[in-house]
């Protein structure tokens, strides 16, 4: 026989002895008593590397975890911040804010007066103290004022609720209220103002305002504004009409240097309803076209 047969047929010889004995060492294992096998002995049964237990993990290096050790599986339990101060989430952030929404001067026919309309407020995300101020008159005197101190309560991403009281000065007679309402803004950026009052002697009164920024460029913006107030009853002492009392409309024209800061001119058209009909700048008429220009500002 030649030598690459003898060569081929000792390779054949050889094989057949490993398939021996890999089937030898498969029937002792099938013959083994599994039932005598403690849990330990079974988890440690390795078979090229691989661990024969779904849920065991390999033999942590170094021996047991001590019993204060860290749980993998939650990460912040136990974990402490050492001489780090604990980080503070957005909503637990203290700020504050002032918007003079307008502070301008009011032209008639007959004379100049001028107008203030502000907010500011001081708290967190979701409460906050809020002040509200709006008032009109003559440059040495405020005819009419209305200040409102209320707790502000986020009730969605866009809208607050309003709880406070709102003080009325400035007229023959001046009033309190108990003030509540809501405020944000609505679909499309329309931002409202919707607020009912509960008086003395069984007064109600309820005030709305509505104002949108109508974006010409991203420096020159158009805003509509309308604002309605109604009562319950008659107060002469502060020219107030039952039902609808006096309304304001008009449009302002603003250019923002910059974002914080805004002067504008525009016109407005205001009126006043009933016998109590008292404007300081147009005697008895009920209705009145102004010419205005101001600020806006916020910081």
């Amino acid at each position: 026989m030649d030598r690459p047969c003898m060569n081929r047929l000792a390779l054949a010889l050889l094989g057949l002895g490993v398939a021996n004995s890999w089937a030898e060492e498969a029937m002792d294992m099938g013959g083994m008593d599994h039932s005598k096998m403690s849990h330990e002995a079974m988890q440690g049964m390795v078979h090229d590397g691989a661990v024969h237990d779904n849920d065991a993990s390999p033999a942590m290096q170094g021996g047991s975890a001590p019993p204060d050790a860290r749980d993998p599986h939650a990460y912040a339990e136990g974990y402490g911040f050492g001489d780090l101060t604990h980080p503070q989430m957005g909503d637990e952030e203290i700020l504050a804010a002032l918007v003079v929404d307008r502070l301008e001067n009011l032209t008639t026919d007959n004379e100049s007066s001028m107008t203030y309309d502000a907010q500011a407020w001081f708290g967190k995300t979701y409460d906050r103290a809020v002040l509200r101020a709006e008032g009109k008159g003559d440059y040495a005197k405020i005819g009419d004022a209305r200040s409102e101190v209320l707790w502000g309560h986020a009730l969605t991403p866009f809208w607050d609720t309003h709880l406070g009281l709102r003080y009325d000065s400035g007229g023959d007679v001046d009033r309190s209220w108990f003030a509540f309402g809501v405020q944000g803004l609505a679909p499309y950026w329309l931002y409202i103002e919707a607020t009912g009052y509960i008086g003395e002697q069984g007064r109600a009164a309820f005030r709305f305002e509505s104002e949108y920024d109508l974006l010409l460029t991203q420096k020159l913006i158009l805003q509509p504004r309308i604002e309605v107030n109604f009562y319950s009853q008659r107060d002469n002492g502060r020219a107030i009409s039952s039902g609808l009392s006096d309304y304001e409309a008009g449009l302002r024209l603003r250019y923002e240097i910059r974002r914080e800061f805004a002067p504008y001119v525009g016109i407005e058209w205001a009126g006043q309803y009933g016998s109590t009909v008292a404007l300081p700048s147009s005697g008895n008429h009920t209705t009145e076209t102004r010419l205005v220009a101001g600020l806006h500002f916020w910081f």
